[in-house]
């Protein structure tokens, strides 16, 4: 009969793993192999960006063409100085292998946080990953669609006889800014989940703060959509509003699965016996 190893035996067991954690040096090691993995990505990916310039060069072009055709006025991008062309070609591309290489570089990034987290942390890491990141590309085709009317709604308050000359660095900005909130917009409700998941935030407290959240979702919707009407702010309204609404229910899931298991573990407290407290 084999007897049960002893009580030191296991805490010797149990101390083993802090001796065994990565040195400095190795995490400067590892940190530089995925900044290098992530670098090549975006490179890869700025490469791909300069071969895509001029299809989406003309599609960014599109909106402000369309104003010369179907309303009669001048409207066009202007390149300001003799390297204003290979500046703005070098920007988009950049800017196409950011999105088209971003599940590479999020990734590095989550896999040099994750060895640091418990593993059911690290689960809801990589959750959250897979969650962010079609929701933020998703944000931003969104955003892609909403251009052309937000670009017609503002131009719209050029005076009669007046010309639109926009210069080309100005309108990159103004494309990227679109497109950047929109993605991040999309990804909010992640934070919420993920907040729940810590047990920061319950899905009763966003219940109870439902009319300040449809509040802060119209004025945010309100700044971070420049055109000022209000087809252009409902395109990023009602999509924020059900990614809310699933992030509640997520929650509320999330709630009631954590109470059993601490109702079956005899530590759950009812927060109304606190609040008599």
């Amino acid at each position: 009969m084999v007897a049960p190893p002893s009580p030191m035996k296991k805490n010797q067991k149990r101390t083993r793993n802090p001796d065994k954690r990565m040195p400095l040096t190795g995490h400067l090691l590892e940190l530089r192999n995925r900044a290098i993995v992530a670098a090549v990505a975006l490179v890869l990916g700025g490469v791909v960006g300069w071969f895509l310039y001029d299809p989406v060069l003309a599609l960014l072009q599109a909106p402000i063409e369309s104003i010369s055709l179907e309303e009669g006025r001048t409207a066009e991008v202007n390149f300001a100085s003799v390297a204003s062309p290979f500046d703005m070609k070098l920007k988009v591309s950049l800017f196409i292998g950011v999105l088209v290489s971003s599940p590479v570089w999020l990734w590095q990034v989550w896999a040099f946080i994750v060895p640091g987290l418990t593993k059911q942390e690290r689960k809801y890491a990589v959750g959250f990953m897979f969650a962010a990141i079609p929701l933020f590309l998703g944000g931003a085709a969104l955003a892609w669609f909403a251009l052309p009317n937000a670009v017609t709604a503002l131009t719209s308050f050029t005076p009669e006889g007046s010309t639109n000359i926009i210069p080309a660095q100005d309108y990159l900005s103004f494309v990227m800014i679109i497109i950047v909130t929109f993605g991040i917009a999309f990804v909010l409700p992640v934070l919420l989940v993920a907040l729940n998941m810590l047990g920061i935030l319950s899905a009763d407290m966003i219940r109870k703060s439902w009319r300040w959240i449809i509040v802060l979702i119209f004025v945010f919707a309100a700044i971070a959509s420049p055109a000022p009407d209000a087809l252009s702010m409902f395109f990023l309204v009602i999509p924020m509003a059900l990614l809310f609404l699933l992030a509640w229910v997520l929650c509320f899931l999330g709630d009631r699965r954590r109470k059993k298991r601490m109702i079956a573990e005899g530590t759950w407290v009812d927060p109304a016996d606190l609040e008599d407290d």
